[in-house]
């Protein structure tokens, strides 16, 4: 069974979808029990870093997120709040990926929306990919690039479209509104 985390934050109807048309069972779940028993977890988020961290903290899912050892993919938020810090509320985050995050820029419109290329693809998520491939994105913030960093695309800056630490990998990007190649990349993530 794939858990789908339950918090303070939307579309995890859309992930849920994505999952059951990839043929895999899944519950959308913030009982620990059944996160910790998942064969994968899944840990998508639209939302704001500050009030999503209080949430996970005040039902004791933020130490259960750092401790889990299977397969584990953070999708939009779930990347951010993966990281070290938000400078979005200024939250200290879970810290399984050392990066900082940050407010893009003045200059361009921001939120980021819409469809950008990833480059420097490493790692299993991007099996059967090239550079160039081009997926959905709707953020204000982002995560710099750091040694966990699996993939990059740039808006105004450069910055991790993916990032991977052990058993923890993470998206910027939303691979469940990314058409073909975004089902790819979360088929990638479900068959690990």
């Amino acid at each position: 069974m794939i858990a789908i985390i339950k918090y303070n934050a939307g579309n995890i109807a859309s992930v849920e979808n994505a999952v059951k048309r990839l043929g895999y069972n899944c519950r959308v779940t913030d009982d620990i029990d059944e996160i910790l028993g998942a064969g994968k977890v899944i840990f998508p988020g639209v939302g704001e870093a500050k009030s999503a961290m209080i949430y996970l903290k005040e039902r004791g899912l933020d130490t259960v997120i750092k401790s889990l050892l299977q397969p584990t993919l953070g999708i939009c938020l779930g990347l951010q709040l993966m990281c070290s810090h938000s400078e979005e509320g200024d939250t200290p985050c879970l810290g399984i990926f050392d990066a900082q995050v940050k407010k893009f820029p003045p200059g361009e419109i921001v939120p980021h929306m819409g469809w950008n290329n990833l480059s420097d693809l490493q790692g299993p998520l991007f099996a059967g990919f090239g550079n160039e491939d081009t997926v959905y994105f709707v953020h204000s913030y982002y995560a710099g690039i750091c040694p966990q960093t699996i993939a990059t695309s740039n808006y105004l800056v450069s910055f991790s479209a993916a990032m991977q630490r052990k058993n923890f990998y993470a998206t910027q990007f939303h691979p469940e509104k990314s058409g073909s190649v975004g089902e790819h990349i979360l088929h990638n993530f479900l068959r690990l």
